[in-house]
């Protein structure tokens, strides 16, 4: 990375509020940008150094097994499977659960009401297998209407090509801001899974694992302790032990990462805490 001058980070496009292409400035934007933007940060000191890398959820394993990503942050459920075949999970950011949403004219408030229903999902996802295991459990017949990628899965459902669509609770908010009529539609009162979503890393350099799974706990410790980007020069006055280590006023934390002592810092005046 340092050689090459930029973070490659597996990002997604089209996920208001965590990945996502904004139109009006051609940048990407949102939660899970900004800790591509924070490992960059660490590592090269600068929050532009990062190439995005938009993936769809097929992608994502492939393109960390074959290394085209350096991290892959992009609304990524941490599993087992995952963890011993894609990369290492570094903590969970974002803890989320699936959900359903629905037209409010099926008139469905539990999952049984949708008995016979068509329900649009993406493959490749948790969200497929949840779907299946949850409507069994709960003894439903119904019509999965599968999409490879997250726009056609919400334009199908908005077209009226399935009652309902399911994903994580999240994504299901910020996609019914988009649609046409938002009040229209409601997210089901029912959590159908648990979805702890975080960066991934390719397995087989321990170090770089360190790096980003250090940068994620240091913004973590940075909002528990009160240090932001607007006070982080003053903090560094402080004389709370914690806080001077985590901002390499003392010690030498950085070393064994192999980052700057002051890296803490850069990374908050870019992207906050």
């Amino acid at each position: 990375v340092k050689s090459r001058g930029k973070v490659i980070c597996g990002v997604n496009d089209a996920l208001v509020g965590f990945g996502f292409l904004d139109k009006t400035s051609g940048q990407f934007a949102g939660f899970d940008v900004d800790f591509c933007k924070a490992v960059a940060v660490a590592v090269l000191g600068d929050a532009k150094a990062v190439e995005y890398r938009a993936l769809n959820a097929a992608q994502r394993g492939p393109a960390l097994q074959t290394g085209e990503v350096d991290v892959l942050i992009r609304n990524t459920t941490f599993t087992v499977s995952r963890d011993t075949s894609w990369g290492l999970f570094a903590p969970t950011t974002f803890y989320d659960g699936q959900g359903m949403m629905v037209k409010k004219t099926v008139g469905a408030k539990t999952l049984k009401d949708l008995k016979g229903a068509t329900i649009c999902v993406q493959s490749g996802t948790t969200t497929e297998l949840n779907l299946t295991d949850q409507m069994r459990a709960a003894g439903v017949d119904f019509r999965p209407v599968v999409f490879a990628d997250a726009d056609p899965t919400y334009a199908a459902y908005a077209e009226g090509r399935c009652d309902a669509v399911t994903s994580d609770r999240s994504q299901l908010i910020a996609r019914r801001t988009t649609l046409k009529t938002p009040d229209d539609h409601a997210i089901l009162d029912v959590v159908m899974s648990k979805e702890p979503l975080g960066p991934v890393v390719p397995l087989g350099d321990d170090q770089w694992y360190n790096v980003v799974k250090w940068t994620v706990y240091a913004l973590i410790e940075a909002e528990e302790d009160g240090v932001t980007s607007k006070n982080v020069d003053d903090m560094l006055k402080s004389t709370n032990p914690v806080i001077r280590r985590l901002l390499g006023v003392e010690g030498d934390l950085a070393k064994s990462l192999g980052l700057s002592n002051d890296w803490v810092v850069k990374v908050l005046k870019a992207v906050g805490n």
